[in-house]
């Protein structure tokens, strides 16, 4: 297991932290609705999926 040999200072540290970058949520329109939904899930709004309903809305 690799170990480092010497402490990284401060500002190396948190150099190589601000790289940590949060993205945002993927979404695609509903082809009924129009509505943004996350891919390959159902949609929230008229509760479509694939072109079929499968939830009651």
């Amino acid at each position: 297991m690799a170990v480092p040999k010497r402490k990284m200072s401060r500002s190396n540290t948190r150099s190589r932290r601000a790289q940590w970058k949060a993205t945002a949520v993927a979404t695609v329109a509903c082809p009924q609705c129009r509505s943004p939904k996350l891919p390959h899930a159902a949609c929230t709004v008229c509760g479509t999926y694939n072109g079929r309903q499968i939830i009651e809305v």
